[in-house]
């Protein structure tokens, strides 16, 4: 007999739904699929397609038309984002055949995922890793909403993506799949006590050299990695050039990277300089190993470490870099912009931290396991639309 979600998820004492193992924390992928069979939390106005649902979050899907605005913005709660586009609107950009948004301008793009979420039902979003390193900056929208890529607790209601591209001009269309949404039951938390011991349990980083600690405080904090490792031969990163062709966001493996990237090479010093306003991909120098009933997100900008922003595409899904009784294996891709001034990187720098959350159960799939993971196991590597 096919088990259905209340066998699985019984009811708990007080008539809630039970998600899982734990009554709070994150949907794994199971239970996400099981909800959109049953039209609850997350509707869409056309079927749910494969590859959709990943290991703790939902990818999202651009709808048939984007609307170029003159300007960034949120509709606080007392407007709709609809109501706010009367004001910015610009002009109508058609998507069912695919067109190009070109770098520097911002759109709105009404999704085609709809959110119903229950009482304890709230959600966060983030860029895809793959949107991240091509330096396509784009947010969730709610109506009423307060802040970006936040669904509150209880919405029910339209989602929008603002996208502006940085660097390169893309190319979407109607399904194009920019960002990913995660959906949690309550409001779990995670204190830096349960992170050591989840770690002395796991190890969740490593470095190479077999030294040090990690560095918990507030979460996991990554370092830079701007020696080289050796089987990169004294590469540490990718600048970004300009004026260059487009991104097709759909296709995979087809661009040459020398056509859109300079490789930066490893100096005597170990330190290299951000350019204001110049786009990086660098790599942490520690491993990372997210266990199969958690997932991470990196704080994307903290002011007090430097005048950076890093890691568009902040979540950590569960089992990226994680083999059981072996040593963290992927290192953590960070998408590097400088802010305002110059500013002096130095090889063990910390430029980030990862915030872990408890799922309510761990997937029957984790990142890289038969899901056509492009980055597991990744060192220094480039977006999937460049060929290796």
């Amino acid at each position: 007999m096919t088990a259905t979600l209340e066998t699985l998820y019984p009811a708990t004492a007080n008539g809630e739904e039970s998600y899982g193992r734990y009554s709070t924390g994150i949907l794994p992928s199971h239970v996400l699929k099981r909800l959109l069979e049953q039209g609850r939390e997350v509707t869409a106005s056309e079927p749910f397609t494969h590859g959709q649902i990943q290991p703790a979050s939902i990818d999202l899907r651009l709808g048939p038309v984007a609307y170029r605005v003159r300007a960034s913005f949120l509709p606080g709660p007392e407007a709709t984002v609809e109501d706010k586009l009367k004001t910015v609107f610009m002009h109508e950009v058609d998507l069912r055949e695919g067109a190009v948004l070109e770098a520097g301008c911002v759109y709105i793009v009404p999704l085609l995922e709809r959110a119903e979420f229950s009482a304890r039902i709230s959600g966060g979003a983030n860029p895809k890793s793959s949107t991240g390193r091509i330096d396509v900056f784009t947010r969730l929208i709610t109506d009423h909403a307060p802040s970006f890529d936040r669904v509150e607790a209880g919405y029910r209601g339209p989602l929008f993506a603002e996208i502006c591209p940085q660097t390169f001009p893309v190319l979407v269309r109607k399904g194009s799949r920019l960002n990913q949404l995660r959906i949690r039951h309550g409001s779990p938390s995670f204190s830096d006590t349960a992170l050591r011991r989840l770690h002395e349990q796991s190890p969740l980083v490593a470095i190479d050299d077999g030294k040090g600690e990690p560095n918990i405080d507030d979460g996991l904090a990554l370092s830079i990695d701007l020696k080289g490792s050796a089987d990169a031969g004294g590469r540490i990163g990718f600048h970004a050039k300009k004026h260059t062709g487009l991104i097709d966001v759909d296709k995979v493996g087809g661009l040459d990277p020398a056509d859109y990237w300079e490789p930066i090479m490893a100096n005597p010093r170990g330190d290299m300089v951000l350019d204001p306003d110049e786009f990086y991909i660098l790599v942490s120098r520690e491993r990372v190993a997210i266990p199969p009933d958690h997932a991470a997100e990196m704080v994307p900008f903290n002011p007090l470490v430097g005048e950076f922003r890093v890691h568009y595409a902040g979540f950590f899904d569960p089992g990226f870099g994680y083999e059981a009784g072996e040593p963290p294996s992927a290192r953590g891709v960070l998408e590097v912009r400088s802010r305002e001034v110059p500013f002096i990187l130095e090889h063990g720098q910390t430029i980030g931290r990862l915030v872990f959350e408890r799922l309510t159960d761990p997937p029957p799939e984790g990142y890289g396991e038969g899901l056509g993971s492009n980055y597991q196991g990744q060192g220094l590597k480039l977006s999937k639309h460049f060929r290796s």
